[in-house]
């Protein structure tokens, strides 16, 4: 009789040890996953930044370009052919769409040379361009594209159609804004009264 309880002693003391490592292997794992996930998470949040870091240059740049174009900086309409720089500025009598075949395949060329007005915001601090990437970098200088749209029947506003783009710190990382922009002439009457 004490051979058998030594037996089933044996027996009992095996299966702890199974089942433990069992429990170890299922921690392991579950483990291993949690860290896979945090890195994963890491990568989305650091796509998001870069995502979120180009489409501020580009809305920059249209800001920009909006700015521009209410202080009468135009100074006629051109058939534009390369870059300019936001000093001079261009509004463009060809639509960025007859330029270029995908207005979202950045950056915009005519032939092999790049097209539009490059706007390096200076204010607070200086844009960091740097087509190395790195913190705080971004790949290329923003650039903005003003097309000519006409004027309206009562001759009283000129639409703008203007499209910006803008990158995170790589080439991979761009934003495409566009948006139509009117200016508005006002009559004044300065020999009325009030």
């Amino acid at each position: 009789m004490i051979a058998r309880r030594r037996q089933f002693g044996s027996t009992q003391r095996g299966m702890v040890l199974i089942t433990a490592l069992l429990m170890l292997i299922i921690v392991t794992i579950l483990a291993v996953g949690m860290f896979r996930s945090f890195g994963l998470d890491e990568k989305i949040a650091g796509n998001v930044r870069e995502k979120q870091r180009a489409l501020s240059a580009a809305e920059t740049a249209e800001q920009y370009a909006e700015y521009w174009l209410s202080n009468g900086s135009s100074t006629g309409n051109v058939t534009c052919t390369g870059l300019v720089a936001s000093t001079v500025g261009q509004v463009c009598t060809n639509t960025l769409p007859t330029v270029v075949a995908n207005v979202a395949q950045v950056p915009w060329q005519i032939g092999a040379v790049p097209v539009g007005v490059t706007y390096a915001p200076s204010l607070p601090t200086p844009m960091n361009i740097s087509t190395a990437g790195g913190a705080g970098n971004y790949y290329a200088t923003p650039v903005f594209y003003i097309s000519y749209l006409g004027i309206s029947g009562n001759g009283l506003q000129t639409y703008y159609q203007i499209d910006a783009v803008g990158y995170g710190g790589s080439p991979d990382t761009a934003a495409v804004v566009e948006s139509t922009y009117m200016v508005q002439q006002s009559n004044v009457c300065l020999s009325c009264s009030q």
